[in-house]
Order: C-alpha cells, then sequence, then structure tokens
C-alpha cells in the first residue's frame, strides 16, 4: 500500500455547524493483490477455516455491541436517527474495518464506516441504507475465519447467494470453480453452526430457492451459531443497526423450513442456506 495520499479540500456541514479541514481521498491498494490489506493470521492463514473460529468471531463482534437480542419483526422499532449504534463511538469505527477487512483490497467501500462515505465525508443516518453493511459484516467474519480466496467477498449478499446456487448446480464461475459454499433447501437441511441463512429483501421478498442464481437482488444473511430451546441462534451485521442475535424456530430436526420450503418463520422469509465448506 504505496499509493500517496491526495489531499482534497472537503466542507462539512455538521448539525448546524460549518468546519472546513481537508479530507483524505480513500487509499485503496493495488488491485493486482485483492488480499494486500488482510492481516497474516488469516492470509496464510494460521489455522485451518473452522466453524469453530467463524462461530467465535460472530460472538465476539455481537458482545462488542453489548450483546443486544431482538426477536421483533423487522422495521418495528422507531428510527433513532443520531442514535444509531452504527453511529457512535467506537462502533462506527468498527464498521470501518468490516468493510475494510471484509472487501477485497480495490473496493471502493473498504473506506466506508458506521457514517461516513469513502472520503471521510459524514452522511445523515436517513441515508444509511445506501451504506448497508450486513453483507460486509458476513464478508468480515468469513475473512478473519481463513476462507482466503475460496468465499467471494462482497458488499452484497446476492454475490454469495448467487455463487452458492452456481456451485450446486455445478456451473462454472469464471475461473473460480470452487467456492467453498453450496445452496441448500431450507427444507431438506438444518443450518449447522458457520453456515449462512438468508433471505430476499424488499422487491426480491418473494424470491424462492427455485430462482437462484438471480443476478443481483437485496437480500440478508445471518450467521448460524448453534440450536437453543427456542430454535435457532442466529447473529446478523447491520440488524438494528447493530450486530445483532435472533432466534428462529426450527422443527425438532432443527430445519427452518417445512415441506414445500415454508419457513416456520412468519418474519422473514428464508428462501436459503448456505451451507459453508469448513476445514474443521
Amino acid at each position: 500500500m504505496t499509493r500517496p495520499w491526495i489531499m482534497v479540500p472537503v466542507v462539512l456541514v455538521v448539525a448546524g455547524c460549518v468546519t472546513s479541514r481537508p479530507i483524505q481521498a480513500p487509499l485503496v491498494p493495488p488491485a493486482a493483490d485483492p488480499e494486500a490489506h488482510v492481516p497474516d493470521f488469516a492470509r496464510r492463514p494460521f489455522e485451518v477455516f473452522s466453524r469453530t473460529n467463524a462461530v467465535a468471531i460472530a460472538l465476539r463482534e455481537w458482545r462488542a455491541w453489548g450483546s443486544p437480542v431482538d426477536d421483533d419483526p423487522p422495521n418495528s422499532h422507531p428510527d433513532p436517527g443520531e442514535a444509531k449504534p452504527e453511529r457512535q463511538p467506537g462502533l462506527w469505527q468498527r464498521v470501518g474495518e468490516y468493510w475494510w477487512l471484509g472487501q477485497n483490497a480495490d473496493q471502493p467501500a473498504n473506506g466506508w464506516t458506521g457514517k461516513h462515505d469513502s472520503f471521510g465525508t459524514l452522511y445523515p443516518p436517513k441515508d444509511d441504507e445506501q451504506y448497508a453493511w450486513s453483507a460486509a459484516f458476513i464478508s468480515y467474519i468469513m475473512r478473519t475465519a481463513g476462507a482466503g480466496p475460496r468465499f467471494p467477498y462482497s458488499p452484497s449478499h446476492s454475490t454469495y447467494i448467487n455463487a452458492a446456487a452456481q456451485m450446486a448446480q455445478g456451473i462454472a464461475i469464471g475461473t473460480q470453480q470452487n467456492w467453498d459454499i453450496i445452496a441448500m433447501r431450507p427444507d431438506s437441511y438444518a443450518p449447522q453452526p458457520g453456515d449462512l441463512i438468508c433471505h430476499g429483501r424488499r422487491t426480491a421478498k418473494t424470491l424462492r430457492f427455485e430462482d437462484l442464481p438471480a443476478g443481483s437482488f437485496t437480500s440478508h444473511c445471518d450467521i448460524a451459531i448453534g440450536p437453543t430451546p427456542d430454535g435457532l441462534a442466529v447473529i446478523g451485521g447491520n440488524v438494528d443497526d447493530a450486530v445483532t442475535l435472533k432466534h428462529i424456530p426450527t422443527d425438532t430436526a432443527g430445519r427452518i423450513a417445512g415441506p414445500g420450503n415454508a419457513p416456520y418463520d412468519r418474519r422473514y422469509p428464508w428462501m436459503v442456506i448456505l451451507r459453508v465448506l469448513y476445514e474443521g
């Protein structure tokens, strides 16, 4: 990362106060090495890519955010505006680390935080959907757990949902044909700790497993932590603007959907499980 800093004068308007200061343009490492920014313990990696490490990383991040649990229906809480956890000291920087480590080195989103764009400009809370970081969080977990080049890191969940579907169908994906994720039907496979469960959002809420791969679409994935008396515990990023745990109802076999892929959960239209091919 030897590219020199470029100084760009920017005027920021925050809470009615005008502050003039130079803003450093984002420093993007060379695209020739997509892992140029990855710490050695994850890049080599020091240990095999394992469920234990992935789940432990997710739990560590959840605790760092105060261990929030939310089993309420989505969008049932009032918008806290500037009080959003992702905008608080110590946490907006943490979101920045998810972006920086969760994406490949040539991605402009590397410079985003929980409240800044890649030029360091503060964006208003109402615009945070444009900087949604739930996929960056999943990518961060996979990267730091040691997935290396075998996971398709992306700011969009649909990238790795589609890749997993293509792997399940045996479809070649450019020069990369060995992603360590396979799409599984929720009515026939019980998610294991470290697997990802995903659903479409907005106009993609009606997407079905049979529709995959489906191009770019709005979606969300959580990482499975393990079974509980209430079903399945999962952790997701950018849920209530934080790293949040929730419980997903299951049947006695641990599946999250019944015959015909009908989710047991009335809150979320779970459509696919991404089985992660951990080494240990």
